[in-house]
């Protein structure tokens, strides 16, 4: 008897959790998703499947089979997006995403100069590599954040992609140091930025 009433237990236990969770309501989620594509000169094409689908040569090609509606430009940016962190996960890759960061985000740096000051002040924190972790002191990443976890102000995805990494470490040289050139001078100055 009592087992009976341990599993009639169990089960409305597990019945009012899927009730609870599926009545949670996302609809009014807020906060700031702002996200930065850019898109590179040799993309290569995005195409609708056709009814008789084949390989289609230098394309990606997306199956919409029983999709009622898609909202191509979502999809684009999403694929941009996932196409970027890609991209920066090598070292020139993520020289590369930081320099069109700059371009878009902090237009008035002197473009030459302040990626150069950039890629010497990472390349001695990190050598540009998004899983760089210092153990002693636990900074993380390409830009080294001290303590890790405030990158987590751009994404909690800071672990695993670089795009969030460069994103967090322009915004803290722009905050503190105002260029990447400064904070560079101040390295070699003190040794940390």
């Amino acid at each position: 008897m009592n087992k009976i009433f341990r599993s009639t237990k169990l089960v409305l236990s597990a019945a009012f959790f899927i009730v609870f969770i599926g009545s949670v309501d996302t609809t009014y989620a807020q906060g700031n998703f702002d996200q930065f594509v850019s898109v590179p000169n040799n993309l290569p094409a995005l195409t609708v499947a056709p009814e008789n689908p084949t390989e289609t040569e230098n394309g990606i090609t997306l199956d919409l089979s029983g999709v009622a509606s898609v909202d191509a430009n979502a999809i684009a940016l999403v694929s941009l997006a996932a196409r970027q962190v890609e991209i920066a996960k090598k070292p020139k890759g993520a020289q590369s995403v930081a320099k069109a960061i700059i371009e878009e985000k902090y237009p008035k740096w002197d473009k030459k100069r302040q990626v150069q000051c950039l890629t010497d002040l990472w390349n001695g924190e990190s050598h540009w590599n998004y899983q760089a972790h210092n153990y002693r002191s636990g900074a993380h990443g390409i830009p080294q954040a001290l303590p890790a976890i405030k990158m987590e102000i751009i994404s909690t995805d800071w672990r695993t992609n670089p795009v969030t990494q460069i994103k967090w470490g322009l915004s803290y040289i722009k905050a503190r140091y105002d260029t990447p050139c400064n904070a560079l001078w101040k390295k070699k100055r003190s040794n940390w930025y």
